[in-house]
């Protein structure tokens, strides 16, 4: 909560005190939704796997040469005498090449302060993590060993774990994706409490807008405090209780909105309107519960004089209970006589990608292709149903909007690029990246990217998002309507988007 959960999938911890990664041939595996009412499952192909061991284990790329491994050494060596320590880190280099010897020891200088000591150690996990996993096999055109020597010898004269942990956050940096970050063990709790379901805070979700950099509102919990204080998507964080937001990642300013409910945060926003003003606003923190559904049976008369109902379903993030709450919703609503849906998607910044494919098994059958990812190597994964068996077949209208995002860009493409619904609303807003998430040995937790994802029909959708079959308007109608539902012109073209459905006599 409080910021763009991304798209990931959970390593393992990677434990050892300096652990070794090791490829294997890439693998097929069943994967089993969690939720106890699912029996369907979906599959995908996993190129590695982890092993553990004292070393860490790399490959030379095929530039890399004895004299090249001879400098590094020797370099950091020298540099470790230089501090006049008597400990230093060592790890093995292996390497396939055969002018090189089979193993070869590089020494980095050991802090002599027990805390930054403790994050040289998680330095070297989360730089093993990243050579192995991150989606760029050039690591941004850089020399990712070199960049590890670099950062252990700055991180040496320290005295703090922040001051080491903001060490590592700059090598991570220089990757120049934001998605890929460490987050402090602290923050990792916060993250998980927001992916269960459950936290204190002002219930506002927001991102780092990859061009700009700049820390914005992708949307607002409906009731919420940050709703009721008119905070809107687009809307630019600039400070939060005084301190200016430069430099920070949205999980780090997510953790200094939250509180204890009954407490209070002062943030100042950047209007998002004409005249971009900057405003002050003081928000209550309250227990926000994280149900990511609300639903309502919409009375709806067709063009021929029948009267229908219309099931309308809106899902606000995708939390671990995601799939089970919205598979009640349609079994309520189904009891209920329902005949179409519409499935409201708008300003759902994502959050766990296997919930989003647990949702979107409740609207498809058979096999389908639910999402392509593509691996640092460029190989496409297909990931797929496994003799699904949808809850419902009738008609579908999926809304989306610029706030829909990451794991919502991957429902609506699975459900509009197998036919199964029309798309309705505008262009979202182009996460297609995902990452994995891996506690490391001191609580803390990596992000990394590790791959991008094409729609069932290969459509990209990083940068660029989805487009809708049918655009429409945000604004709510004047009126002399009995509900905001039926006010919302969207919804309301949604409805004739079903009802041209019907009257074609379209199944899906």
């Amino acid at each position: 909560m409080e910021s763009l959960t991304p798209s990931f999938h959970v390593k393992p911890a990677f434990r050892s005190a300096i652990s070794s990664t090791r490829l294997v041939k890439p693998s097929s595996i069943l994967v089993h939704s969690n939720g106890s009412s699912f029996h369907n499952k979906w599959k995908v192909s996993v190129p590695w796997t982890w092993s553990r061991s004292l070393k860490v284990e790399t490959k030379c790329k095929d530039q890399c040469n004895g004299n090249h491994i001879q400098e590094l050494i020797e370099s950091a060596s020298k540099r470790a005498l230089g501090f006049g320590v008597s400990a230093a880190l060592f790890f093995s280099i292996l390497s396939n090449s055969p002018a090189l010897a089979e193993s070869l020891t590089v020494a980095f200088p050991v802090s002599r302060a027990p805390e930054v000591n403790a994050v040289q150690r998680t330095l070297v996990e989360a730089w093993g993590l990243i050579r192995e996993t991150f989606v760029d096999p050039t690591f941004n055109h850089q020399d990712w060993d070199l960049k590890l020597q670099q950062t252990m010898v700055e991180m040496f004269p320290l005295n703090s774990a922040d001051a080491a942990y903001k060490k590592i956050s700059g090598m991570l940096s220089t990757l120049g994706d934001p998605f890929t970050r460490i987050i402090s063990p602290k923050e990792y709790q916060g993250f998980r409490i927001g992916s269960d379901g459950n936290l204190q805070g002002v219930g506002l979700f927001i991102n780092i807008e990859p061009r700009t950099g700049h820390l914005v509102v992708l949307s607002c919990l409906e009731g919420s405090p940050a709703a009721r204080a008119g905070l809107h998507q687009g809307d630019e964080l600039v400070e939060i209780n005084g301190e200016r937001l430069d430099g920070l990642d949205s999980e780090a300013a997510a953790r200094r909105l939250r509180g204890n409910a009954g407490t209070t945060v002062t943030v100042k926003v950047k209007d998002s309107g004409h005249n971009f003003c900057i405003r002050e606003v003081k928000l209550p923190r309250e227990n926000i519960k994280l149900s990511p559904i609300s639903s309502a049976v919409i009375p709806h008369r067709l063009p021929d004089g029948r009267l229908t109902k219309t099931g309308y379903v809106k899902l606000s993030a995708f939390s671990q209970t995601a799939a089970e709450d919205m598979k009640s919703a349609i079994q309520e609503m189904e009891n209920q006589g329902v005949h179409s849906y519409i499935l409201d998607l708008r300003n759902n910044p994502g959050g766990l990608v296997k919930a989003g494919l647990d949702v979107a098994q409740i609207w498809l059958d058979g096999d389908e292709t639910l999402v392509n990812t593509i691996d640092r190597d460029g190989d496409m994964l297909p990931i797929k149903m496994v003799n699904g068996h949808a809850i419902t077949h009738d008609p579908l209208v999926v809304m989306v909007n610029e706030g829909s995002a990451s794991a919502s860009e991957i429902l609506a493409g699975a459900l509009h690029d197998n036919g199964r619904a029309i798309l309705v609303g505008h262009k979202t807003f182009g996460k297609g990246k995902i990452q994995s998430v891996t506690e490391l040995h001191d609580g803390s937790a990596l992000f990394v990217t590790v791959a991008k994802y094409l729609s069932p029909a290969l459509h990209d959708i990083d940068q660029v998002g989805i487009t809708p079959d049918v655009q429409c308007t945000t604004e709510m109608l004047n009126s002399s309507a009995v509900s905001s539902l039926e006010a919302d012109s969207c919804i309301l073209v949604a409805e004739h988007e079903l009802d041209v459905k019907e009257s074609k006599g379209t199944a899906s």
